[in-house]
């Protein structure tokens, strides 16, 4: 009977483990199909001030935003929760290719705790922040990235920042400060400067701002995504796991089952024949 109770006890234990994996399955599912919505519209207001931005440096070449000092920040977009497989391992392998590849050493700003996990007292850390779990965390953490950037930038003086970070399965290094490296070119019926009714340098700092908005959002989004697409997969092969488990505790539990009742025919069967050798001798 003991055995049996171990085996129900342990059964009971993964069952409940198996239902709390499969609501995690099930939350960043949803998550997924949230975020999926959002980034299409972030992509493309970012696609859209890029394209204003270049008819803006068409007209005005002479204020393309220039590197300003030699020092390089990059943002790392790891997890803040687990259950997400080797995502973590997988960036900070990306990051060292990333190092390796352009020769330079790079001062970071973790984001996710997980993420600084692995990264615990190395001496490439600048700052460390919390990530998102949810989409409705992502303007507030970016308000704190805003905030860490000036701070980092009053320590060091400008500085050249880069987003490493995944977008599915391919990872990604996106230039943030200098802003505008890569725009498309204008249309060819572009001629001269923009009509603005701010001066040119005002509308500049005015479009940085905005770019630096919609591309941050779309860089966390697109992480987050990720993150939780990976979540998915992980918890995936944890049920599979769990339920191969539970099929073995119940194959098992039946043969327990069928002998303490085979245990319980032969002790009747006992007492039958001593009841009977009784009343022989009566």
């Amino acid at each position: 009977m003991s055995k049996r109770r171990e085996v129900e006890t342990h059964l009971h234990a993964l069952e409940e483990i198996r239902a709390i994996c499969a609501a995690m399955k099930n939350l960043s599912y949803m998550e997924t199909r949230k975020l999926a919505r959002f980034i299409d519209a972030q992509n493309q207001a970012v696609a859209t001030v890029e394209r204003a931005a270049a008819d803006f440096l068409h007209g005005y070449p002479e204020l393309r935003p220039q590197p300003a000092g030699e020092a390089v920040l990059l943002l790392l977009l790891g997890s803040e929760r687990g259950f997400c497989g080797d995502y973590n391992e997988q960036l900070l392998a990306q990051l060292e290719a990333h190092c390796r590849r352009l020769g330079c050493r790079p001062r970071l700003l973790v984001i996710g705790t997980k993420l600084a996990e692995h990264l615990e007292a190395d001496p490439r850390i600048a700052a460390v922040l919390p990530g998102a779990e949810v989409a409705e965390e992502v303007p507030r953490i970016l308000q704190q990235v805003i905030t860490t950037l000036d701070e980092l930038e009053g320590r060091f003086g400008p500085v050249q920042v880069s987003a490493l970070y995944t977008l599915g399965h391919e990872w990604k290094t996106t230039a943030l400060l200098p802003p505008f490296q890569n725009l498309p070119p204008p249309p060819p019926q572009i001629q001269g400067p923009p009509f603005l009714y701010l001066a040119p340098g005002e509308f500049v700092t005015a479009l940085t701002d905005q770019y630096l908005f919609a591309v941050l959002h779309a860089l966390f989004y697109s992480a987050l995504l990720t993150e939780h697409q990976r979540r998915i997969q992980h918890l995936e092969g944890a049920l599979r796991r769990l339920d191969d488990q539970r099929e073995q505790l119940k194959v098992r539990l039946g043969r327990l089952r069928q002998e303490e009742i085979t245990e319980e025919i032969e002790q009747i069967l006992l007492s039958v024949q001593a009841v009977a050798a009784e009343l022989e001798n009566i």
